[in-house]
């Protein structure tokens, strides 16, 4: 799918599939420098991180484990409804663990918070966090992301995981809708 195929659904492409190519491989970087010789534990949020989490994971030199996580605080709609609720838990143990949690977007921060306090929880040796994209304007809550890809402006995207109403995530690109598309 590309950007010709949504015609009068994209208003415009804010993020290339090259930029995020290239992000990708520096964040790798700087995570391989970080995890040199230790076990690292990739812990992927679903479903919009699969795309991170994939390419983030094919261009570490460390080798790391995968699992998921599925967590829900969006309808679909456009905003998040503030109550969290685990869909899908780990299969591993963190105890002991590096983690690093791979998100597609960190925007309120107030999901991000409860997930962390309760990987927290489980006794791994350090819990970090890699996100392609933040929104500093609608942060809620201050967080620690290690990791960032794009800080970019507090408007809904979509595009490279991100969804509305579970469409576009296929999308090589981050990018905002028109208006059209979500305000009927």
């Amino acid at each position: 799918m590309d950007a010709g195929d949504l015609g009068r659904d994209l208003d415009r492409v804010l993020i290339s599939e090259e930029q995020l190519r290239e992000k990708t491989k520096e964040l790798a970087k700087a995570v391989d420098a970080d995890y040199a010789g230790k076990e690292l534990l990739l812990v992927g949020v679903l479903k919009g991180a699969i795309m991170v989490m994939a390419d983030l994971a094919r261009a570490l030199h460390t080798p790391a484990e995968m699992d998921w996580m599925a967590i829900s605080s969006y309808g679909s709609g456009t905003k998040s409804s503030g109550v969290v609720r685990i869909l899908k838990d780990l299969d591993t143990d963190l105890e002991g663990r590096h983690v690093l949690v791979v998100e597609d977007i960190v925007d309120s921060g107030l999901t991000l918070s409860w997930l962390l306090g309760n990987l927290k929880s489980r006794g791994p040796a350090s819990v970090e966090v890699c996100a392609m994209l933040r929104k500093p304007a609608a942060q809620r809550i201050e967080l620690d992301v290690r990791y960032v890809g794009f800080d970019i402006p507090n408007e809904f995207v979509v595009g490279y995981g991100l969804d509305y109403a579970e469409k576009y995530r296929n999308l090589p690109f981050v990018g905002t809708l028109a208006p059209h598309v979500y305000s009927s």
